[in-house]
């Protein structure tokens, strides 16, 4: 068995995420100037954090945000980003670049209701969540492959560095569970992964997590905090317990979701 940490960063705040417009995959827009500070606050809060993997989506302003996340990095600010399209947001098809009212008003016309309703040219909830599945089941695969080469060449080696690192940050602000780990005889983390992506794409994610996983959850979390969007730079972070053989599904846990406690001290561009 392998356990490592997973910690999934929404993108900083685009001009058009402020006005209400959908970026989707086509529309590759640069953060905002509250976007950059968005995520150096985000780098700040996890200066001290000893990721070993860091993905991201392919697109310009998960980019921006990756690059102000480990330019703050005690640790990681030299470590080689892995850009993946599996990352990317939800596609919007006819939709991107307009009004996110409009894409409301689209799915009335059709009898239907925002986000189910799939515009034309874009992915369905279905299509979105089975890239998830995909990058999460080949993360996994990656860390119990690695874990299996740290055993062979240096057997019983500790990294509870890493959780050390998390355990410093994690515990704390209101949507957190009261232990970074409730489990004092778990094994030592062998990896701590960073991702940062994109709002539908993470709501879709962690909703697989939940559904389709059965993650366990902080008796704090609302229901409304489940189905609600990442903001700008939220963090959530888990904990995942990954075996080998095709029948183990992986156990998660919670430890929060969508934090902005590092957002307090950022200003708005106006």
């Amino acid at each position: 068995m392998a356990r490592f940490a997973l910690t999934v960063v929404r993108h900083g705040e685009t001009r058009l995420n402020k006005e209400k417009i959908l970026q989707g995959q086509g529309v590759d827009e640069p953060l905002s100037e509250t976007g950059f500070k968005q995520a150096a606050a985000a780098g700040i809060f996890l200066n001290n954090v000893k990721f070993t993997h860091v993905f991201c989506s392919d697109l310009i302003r998960t980019k921006q945000t990756m690059h102000g996340i480990l330019e703050k990095s005690k640790f990681c600010k030299d470590m080689t980003v892995k850009y993946d399209s599996r990352l990317r947001e939800r596609k919007y098809g006819v939709a991107e670049s307009r009004a996110l009212s409009e894409l409301r008003a689209m799915a009335k016309a059709a009898g239907e209701e925002c986000p189910v309703f799939t515009p034309p040219g874009g992915e369905t909830l279905d299509q979105v969540k089975m890239r998830g599945r995909d990058f999460f089941e080949f993360l996994c695969q990656l860390i119990l492959k690695e874990a299996g080469q740290k055993e062979q060449f240096s057997p019983g080696t500790p990294s509870n560095c890493l959780e050390t690192s998390l355990a410093e940050i994690f515990p704390l602000g209101k949507n957190c569970a009261s232990k970074f780990n409730s489990d004092s005889g778990a094994p030592d983390l062998v990896a701590s992964v960073l991702v940062v992506s994109h709002g539908a794409y993470m709501r879709s994610l962690f909703s697989y997590f939940l559904t389709d996983l059965q993650c366990s959850l902080p008796a704090t979390l609302s229901k409304s905090e489940l189905v609600s969007v990442s903001p700008n730079t939220g963090i959530s972070h888990f904990i995942i317990n990954v075996e080998k053989g095709r029948e183990a599904k992986p156990t998660i846990q919670c430890v929060c979701m969508n934090l902005q406690d590092h957002l307090s001290a950022v200003t708005e561009t106006r």
